[in-house]
């Protein structure tokens, strides 16, 4: 992002950050002016001028894109219409990610199962390199049969999960606490379908079926409504400035749903994890009844 020690206050700082953070409208973009592919070649497709995109994956490989630019917080959504019928072994996911060494990530992953059983989705928050901070859900609909709407919220005080905008998962800040929590390093956007059947459906013992190949799934309407980073950026006009996302939190609706889902549809929480952490579970599990 650049150093600003010439400014000779904190308020000189802020300003300099801003100039520095180009704010992105909210409207839906398209996967041609946003996104690059990565890997995979022809099994990823861009479709409909832009609108829909496909990854697929068969025993030879499977697909990715990222983001063309970096963010430093924001609201990401993103459509998908995950992998139908056998999708065991494979994992499509949808998530933020910095590079390097000490990188940070937000997680959205899908992992595929055998016919008629549930995909598990995989949430974790990677902070300073660090991770294992897993919980895992069931979903309350079939995600093959339609489209459904999948958020991170990232803000400096929480990273909100959502899904159809119900939220699922909050991970606040407690770097007061020790705890770390990604507010520096900007991060792009990725997504991948590819196969993980070592270990994603029942831990390994259900594998990928390759006559089933290819597996696709399928994204549309991503949208960014976020700071873009880049030490070139200049800030847009103010009609960007009032974002729900820059404070957003849960509040009282919001807590009774996400209460619902991590009562109804959570499979897994490290925080309740003591056979994985016997030395004792991470600060925030004590701090924060949302997490």
């Amino acid at each position: 992002m650049g150093h600003y020690s010439s400014y000779s206050n904190s308020k000189d700082s802020v300003v300099a950050l801003a100039i520095a953070c180009l704010i992105v409208a909210a409207s839906a973009g398209s996967f041609i002016d946003d996104m690059d592919i990565t890997f995979g070649g022809e099994r990823a497709k861009i479709l409909n001028g832009g609108q829909d995109l496909t990854l697929s994956l068969d025993q030879y490989s499977g697909s990715g894109f990222q983001s063309k630019h970096e963010y430093l917080f924001g609201r990401f959504d993103m459509q998908l219409k995950l992998v139908p019928d056998n999708s065991a072994g494979t994992v499509t996911t949808f998530y933020l990610s910095s590079q390097g060494a000490g990188h940070d990530e937000i997680d959205f992953e899908f992992l595929g199962n055998s016919s008629g059983n549930p995909y598990t989705i995989h949430t974790n928050v990677f902070s300073k390199g660090k991770g294992d901070k897993e919980q895992q859900f069931h979903l309350w609909f079939d995600p093959t049969a339609a489209f459904h709407t999948y958020t991170i919220v990232w803000n400096a005080q929480r990273i909100i999960f959502l899904i159809d905008n119900i939220p699922v998962r909050v991970f606040n800040n407690h770097e007061a606490a020790g705890v770390p929590f990604p507010t520096s390093q900007p991060m792009r956007v990725y997504a991948s379908l590819w196969n993980a059947d070592d270990w994603a459906t029942q831990g390994g013992r259900v594998k990928t079926d390759w006559t089933k190949a290819p597996f696709t799934a399928y994204y549309r309407k991503f949208n960014a409504n976020a700071n873009k980073a880049g030490t070139n950026s200049v800030s847009t006009s103010s009609e960007y400035e009032n974002q729900e996302w820059k404070t957003q939190e849960i509040d009282a609706a919001g807590r009774n749903r996400i209460r619902w889902v991590q009562n109804k549809h959570m499979i897994y929480n490290y925080c309740n994890d003591h056979k994985r952490f016997p030395n004792g579970v991470s600060a925030e599990c004590k701090r924060s009844r949302f997490l």
